[in-house]
Order: structure tokens, then sequence, then C-alpha cells
């Protein structure tokens, strides 16, 4: 979580507690019929509220004019961190739409991944598995058909002059079990067919070769204007310079250590006999 986020959650809990004046904690929660531990890490800014949340703070405590100006501060929190418990109200759909806008954006686009294959490049029956995992992790809308049509259709930019892909992965995402075999199967040749692509250059990171950083969170850079990773509890959309240039250290140092073209296509082969022998 970024120090911006911290700083801003913190800002706003100040405020929240500035509205509160003359008021306990102890009534203020009273009022909303919420537990007073939230009142509490609401205003020490160790919870991020949500809009409903903010609303209902501002007419509790006599405010109503004010509920604007927090969404306002919550919009701004969110444009750097946006938790997955509120983008996924709606489902996995309304997520891809957002990415999507960003990828039409851009022009040269940088991935690395070490847990599994990209989304840019998953068959339809291994990008349903992925959703079907995420669904269950974050308990959202069940909305797997429209989810999987949303990623296979932006993936028809890989086909489109004018866009370049730059897709590094760890060797352990060709073999993590996150669909079933021969979905899996059916997903690394897919990954060879996208090797010949002209707009697609994929690394993959051999188990054991020598790294420069350890292999953490995925992450695409789009151009150097936005940096979007991905964790457990969130997204961050990181577009200040300082953590452009970090990530963009980490992608380049991980590409380093990759192996392109026919050494790829090996590495990919050997998931798949391993996959067959298994």
């Amino acid at each position: 979580m970024s120090t911006d986020f911290q700083q801003a959650r913190a800002a706003l809990g100040a405020r929240l507690k500035e509205l509160r004046a003359g008021v306990s904690q102890r009534v203020l929660a009273e009022r909303l019929g919420w537990p007073q531990s939230k009142v509490s890490k609401l205003e020490g800014g160790r919870q991020t509220p949500a809009l409903e949340d903010l609303a209902a703070w501002a007419h509790a405590t006599g405010s109503p004019a004010a509920a604007d100006e927090l969404a306002a501060r919550l919009q701004g929190i969110e444009s750097h961190s946006r938790s997955w418990r509120r983008q996924l109200r709606a489902g996995h759909k309304p997520v891809q739409d957002a990415l999507t806008v960003e990828y039409d954006r851009s022009t040269v686009l940088r991935a690395w991944e070490g847990s599994m294959v990209v989304g840019m490049l998953q068959t339809p029956d291994y990008a349903r598995a992925v959703f079907a995992r995420y669904t269950e992790l974050h308990q959202s809308p069940r909305d797997l058909d429209d989810a999987v049509r949303a990623r296979v259709k932006r993936q028809e930019m890989l086909y489109q002059p004018g866009r370049i892909f730059h897709i590094v992965m760890w060797e352990a995402a060709l073999h993590a079990g996150v669909a079933a075999p021969h979905v899996l199967a059916a997903q690394l040749d897919r990954l060879v067919g996208a090797i010949g692509l002209d707009t697609v250059k994929l690394g993959i990171v051999p188990l054991g070769a020598g790294i420069a950083v350890p292999p953490a969170n995925g992450f695409w850079l789009y151009d150097d204007r936005l940096a979007i990773v991905e964790d457990w509890h969130a997204e961050l959309w990181l577009d200040d310079s300082d953590s452009l240039s970090l990530y963009r250290r980490v992608w380049d140092s991980l590409s380093a250590s990759a192996v392109y073209g026919s050494q790829a296509h090996r590495v990919i082969a050997r998931a798949r006999a391993h996959l067959e022998a298994s």
C-alpha cells in the first residue's frame, strides 16, 4: 500500500473525526448501527470506508452537505488503491471493461506475471477457471460468461498493428494448477502460438535462472504513464514518476533473466511434457 494512499486515508479519517465533534464515538456508532471499533478504525485511517459509509456518517453527524466532499475524497484515494471488495460488487466484467480502456490508450505494454498465465494470453476455458477461483475468494457475483467474453474481446488487440506487448512470465506460472489438466494443456499450446505474433514478445524466466529481484506481484506497465499492480485485497493504480521508475526497473531486471523465441518454446514444451506425465 503506497505512502500517498496511507496519508490520504489518514486525512479522510481526520475529516470524519472533525465532523463528529461534540459526539462520542460510542454515540455515533449507536446512531449508525455499527460497532464502535469501525468508527475508531475509520477515524484512525486504518480502514477504507465504503461510499455509503460516508453518506451515513455525514447524515448521522448532522452534516449532510459534507457527503459530496467525503465522496470526492474517497474517489481520490481509490484512484490509487481500488479494493477488490468494491470493484467486484457488480462482478468481474466491469473491472475488465475498465482495464480495456487503459489498454486502448496505450502503445507499449509490459507485463510481469509469476503465478498464472497473463489475461491477454488466456484461453476462454483457462480464463473461466481463473475468474471462478477469484469469484469464490472474494464472494463476488458470478458473472463468469460476461467476464470471459470481455477478456477474450480485449485479446483482439493482439492482432491489431500499432501496439507492442512485452510479456514476461515465470516458468512456475506454466505449472500452476488453477485449471483442469486438459484446460492447462490447451493453454500451453496457446502460448506457443503467441510466440509467433508480431505484436507480442513473450519471455519466460526459467526455474533456477538467476534473478536480480524476487518474483513477486504481477503488474502491467502502460506506456510510461501508469502501473497497475495486483494484490490480494486491491489493485494499485500508480502514476507517480517514482513508482513508475521502480516498476520499470523491476520489469527490466526480470526481463533480462527471461528466455525468448525457440528457448521459450522449449520451456513451454517442458511444462507440457510434465503435465502429460503427471
